[in-house]
C-alpha cells in the first residue's frame, strides 16, 4: 500500500507532463501523418522533408525526459535536461536493434516451424507438433520478448539516464530488474496497452460508411488511450520501484515483531545522551481497576 500510495503522490505532482504525454504525442503523430503527405517538388518541401522528422525526434525526447525526470522527482544529482533527454537517444538505439532483431525472427518463424515440426515423430507432428501449433509458440514468445522482456530491461535504464545521465545507480537497477512487482506491472501494461486494443479491428465491418467511420475512430482513441494510460503508469511504477527505499519495508509499522517503539526509541536515546541507565518507571493503576494502565 505504501507503493500504491507513492505511486499516486508522483502521478499527482506530475499531472502537466502526464497530460502532454496524452496531447503532445497526439501532435507528433499528427506530424508524422502530415510528413508523410509533403511533397519533394520544390528545394524547401525536400528541406522540410528533413526538418519535420528532427523536429519529432527533439520533441519526444523533450517530452520522455521531462515526465521521466517529474515522477522521480528531485534530485541534487541530477544532470542537466538536456544532457538527460539526449541520453534517451542511445536507450531508443538500443529498443531499436533489439526489435530489428525480432523482425528478422518474425521472418523466419515458418522456416524453424517447418524444421521443428519435421523433427518430430509422426504422431506428434499429427496431433501436438503441428506446424501451426509451433508458428503459434513461437509468435507468442515473439511477442513475448517484443512488449514485455525488450521494455522492462530498457525503462528502468532509460529513466535512470533521464534523471542522473551515465552516473547509473547500478544496484538499484538490479534491485528493480530482479523485483517481481516490475515484472508483473511491464505484463499488465503490455496486455492492457497492446494486446487489448489489437482486438479493437479483429471484427468485420459492417454498417453505413458513416457508421463505420465513427467506429474506426472510436476505436483508435480507445486504443491510443488505453497505449498511453498503459505507458505512463509503467514509468510512474518504474519511478516508485527505482527510488524506492528497501528498508522501508522493515522500518513501516511498529507491530511488527522485533519493531522498536517511539517511545522505546525515545527512552533508549535519551538514556545514551545522559550516559545512565534508563529505569522502568511505575505507573499507579486507574481507579477503575483496569489492568490497561500497567506497569511500563
Amino acid at each position: 500500500m505504501n507503493a500504491l500510495n507513492d505511486l499516486l503522490k508522483r502521478l499527482r505532482a506530475s499531472l502537466g507532463w502526464i497530460a502532454a504525454q496524452f496531447w503532445a504525442t497526439l501532435l507528433i503523430v499528427m506530424a508524422g501523418v502530415a510528413w508523410t503527405r509533403v511533397p519533394e517538388k520544390h528545394v524547401w518541401q525536400v528541406g522540410l522533408t528533413f526538418f519535420i522528422p528532427l523536429l519529432m525526434l527533439a520533441a519526444a525526447l523533450v517530452l520522455e525526459a521531462g515526465t521521466m525526470r517529474s515522477l522521480i522527482g528531485q534530485d541534487d544529482r541530477r544532470v542537466r535536461f538536456a544532457w538527460g533527454a539526449l541520453t534517451l537517444l542511445f536507450w531508443a538505439a538500443v529498443v531499436w536493434v533489439a526489435w530489428s532483431i525480432l523482425d528478422w525472427c518474425d521472418d523466419q518463424i515458418p522456416q524453424w516451424a517447418s524444421y521443428l515440426n519435421s523433427r518430430a515423430s509422426a504422431h506428434a507432428r499429427a496431433k501436438f507438433f503441428t506446424f501451426e501449433h509451433i508458428s503459434t509458440w513461437l509468435s507468442v514468445l515473439e511477442w513475448i520478448f517484443r512488449w514485455i522482456v525488450v521494455p522492462a530491461k530498457v525503462i528502468p535504464h532509460a529513466l535512470a539516464s533521464a534523471e542522473w545521465g551515465w552516473r547509473l545507480p547500478w544496484r538499484k537497477l538490479l534491485r528493480t530488474l530482479l523485483n517481481w512487482r516490475w515484472w508483473v506491472g511491464a505484463v499488465i501494461a503490455a496486455l492492457v496497452g497492446v494486446l487489448l486494443p489489437s482486438y479493437f479491428f479483429n471484427g468485420e465491418p459492417h454498417g453505413s460508411v458513416t457508421h463505420q467511420v465513427w467506429a474506426v475512430s472510436l476505436k483508435l482513441a480507445g486504443a491510443f488511450l488505453l497505449a498511453m494510460a498503459s505507458w505512463v503508469l509503467l514509468l510512474a511504477w518504474a519511478a516508485v520501484l527505482l527510488t524506492r527505499d528497501p528498508r522501508e519495508c522493515a522500518t513501516t509499522g511498529n507491530s511488527k515483531p522485533g519493531a522498536v517503539s517511539e517511545g522505546q526509541e525515545a527512552l533508549s536515546t535519551a538514556g545514551q545522551e545522559t550516559g545512565g541507565t534508563v529505569r522502568p518507571v511505575k505507573l499507579p493503576l486507574p481507579e477503575s481497576n483496569n489492568d490497561a494502565g500497567g506497569n511500563i
